[in-house]
């Protein structure tokens, strides 16, 4: 008799209660940041012309993503990261979910809320992952909100001026999904977000994974933000990623790729989860200046 199979969420906690133990102390972060580059954090630099007009000022986003505040994630890592992020001075700050790695304890809240709220954008907005989902999403709504950051799940809204021609949705994390359940449920859901910005002369989408691009494709979508992917995380040289887990990230492990007509950026993301050290798969933050 085949034995029946626990849900990938059930699964996935057990490992991380596993982990929980093993790391106590937080032994590998400390361990790990003492190669040489391992705390480094790439800045990625793009331009996107969509056609706005030219009396509008550029419009800067920042994004970060997968930043796994917990044990295996170093904490000069983070101060890199979000110094990036502050230098940039966004008027939109974009953050794609993985905010924690094996729970959403009251230090990794506390931390995530002041890190957050270091950033002078603004507006922030964030979407939430698969780990958020596994841990306490409600503390880290709390934090993310409490730092001045609006949480999109399947909604949308509008810049306010002068940005007001561009709107911005926020996609569920396709895997574990906070929203909705079925597949054509998330569908229409995300239709729903997308038709209350269907005037808008921009439209971005931010998603925990590239597989949101699924969702959005032949949508008007002009650009998609994602992560989830890490770029692999241990990767051969050449940047080429051995394991990648999601159907579309392994199309598109990391960086920037025009998919008709939207442009995708999938970043590597900052921390690390289930292990910490990366191999050609370095940590990264984004800016983009749409005009």
């Amino acid at each position: 008799m085949r034995r029946k199979r626990r849900p990938y969420g059930e699964r996935h906690r057990r490992l991380e209660k596993f982990l929980a133990a093993l790391y106590v102390g937080g032994w590998p972060a400390k361990l790990w940041r003492l190669f040489p580059g391992a705390t480094e954090v790439r800045l990625e630099r793009h331009e996107i012309a969509v056609g706005r007009d030219p009396g509008r000022p550029a419009l800067t986003l920042a994004f970060g993503s997968d930043f796994h505040l917990g044990p295996t994630t170093p904490r000069q890592t983070l101060d890199n990261a979000f110094r990036l992020l502050r230098e940039a001075d966004p008027d939109v700050l974009l953050l794609g979910g993985d905010y924690v790695f094996l729970g959403a304890t009251p230090d990794r809240v506390r931390e995530l809320n002041e890190r957050v709220a270091t950033v002078p954008a603004g507006l922030k907005i964030a979407v939430l992952g698969n780990h958020d989902f596994w841990a306490r999403p409600a503390r880290l709504e709390v934090a993310l909100s409490a730092a001045g950051t609006v949480i999109l799940v399947n909604e949308a809204l509008r810049l306010p001026p002068p940005h007001d021609d561009v709107g911005i949705v926020g996609l569920d994390d396709p895997f574990t999904a906070l929203g909705v359940g079925d597949r054509e449920s998330r569908q229409r859901a995300v239709e729903e977000a997308l038709d209350k910005i269907a005037d808008a002369r921009v439209r971005i989408a931010v998603c925990h994974s590239p597989d949101g691009l699924d969702w959005v494709r032949g949508r008007g979508v002009h650009l998609l933000m994602a992560g989830h992917t890490h770029g692999g995380h241990i990767a051969l040289p050449g940047y080429r990623p051995l394991f990648v887990p999601s159907p579309m990230g392994k199309r598109y492990p990391h960086g920037r790729h025009q998919v008709d007509d939207t442009t995708l950026f999938v970043s590597r993301g900052v921390g690390g989860s289930l292990v910490p050290m990366r191999t050609w798969a370095p940590p990264d933050v984004a800016v983009f200046v749409v005009t």
